[in-house]
């Protein structure tokens, strides 16, 4: 039995809360499939192959800014509503402390406590304020308030990770090998190693995430593609 210990005790929980993990996956994904599609769709309309690193390039410098805004925008404004919320509670903790604690001890019995015991919790924290305050929170708005992502973590992760992904189908062009195929075969096989990365921390199967992410790559290639050859060709669009 004791043999066992050191093993589950090595087990570790990743990191869910850190704010970099979501946006360094969305960028990596949305730098890859862009510039994947963007350069098929440049190609698709007979662009040479300098016009194609020109678009890439643009294409990721632009991706990479505003996926960093918008991470950066969202969390912050996230957190602030939660800081809000936070002090709201704080106010009805300080002038309605005797229901603030039926209200705690209601939801505890919600989760399966029993009725007594929950009365017991929640009278013991109506005198100790920031635990009773960090518990409200957890159960009213299921955050940690001591545990928010960091806007800057999640801006820096989308940014780098963005630009990398952008960065692989336009490597091909960049070391001098001009056809669009190898290109877009070289941000396939970069879509699959990142589906695989990301199903190493999903715990699904590693080619199943291999295979959904090329395979939504290769349909948004296929379909700038298309439009690309159709504007190119002059098929009556304009």
């Amino acid at each position: 039995m004791s043999a066992a210990l050191p093993a589950a005790a090595g087990e570790h929980h990743a990191d869910v809360a850190g704010g970099w993990l979501r946006p360094a996956v969305f960028g990596t994904m949305d730098g890859l499939v862009t510039n994947i599609a963007l350069i098929a769709g440049v190609g698709g309309g007979g662009a040479a192959a300098g016009s194609i690193v020109l678009a890439g390039t643009a294409g990721l410098a632009a991706g990479a800014i505003s996926m960093a805004l918008g991470e950066y925008t969202s969390v912050r404004a996230q957190n602030e509503q939660i800081a809000a919320e936070i002090a709201k509670e704080r106010r009805e903790l300080d002038s309605h402390p005797e229901a603030e604690a039926r209200e705690l001890a209601g939801l505890l019995v919600g989760r399966g406590i029993p009725a007594d015991l929950a009365e017991q919790v929640a009278t013991a924290l109506r005198d100790r304020p920031e635990a009773a305050l960090r518990m409200h929170v957890q159960e009213e708005l299921g955050v940690d308030p001591d545990d928010r992502p960091s806007p800057w973590v999640a801006a820096g992760s989308s940014f780098g990770c963005f630009s990398v992904g952008a960065l692989v189908p336009l490597l091909p062009f960049l070391l001098g090998f001009g056809q669009l195929w190898f290109a877009l075969a070289v941000g396939g096989a970069g879509l699959f190693v990142a589906g695989v990365l990301v199903a190493r921390f999903t715990g699904r199967r590693w080619w199943r995430g291999g295979l959904r992410l090329l395979s939504l790559g290769a349909l948004a290639a296929a379909a700038t593609y298309l439009v690309g050859w159709l504007v190119g060709a002059g098929v009556g669009l304009f």
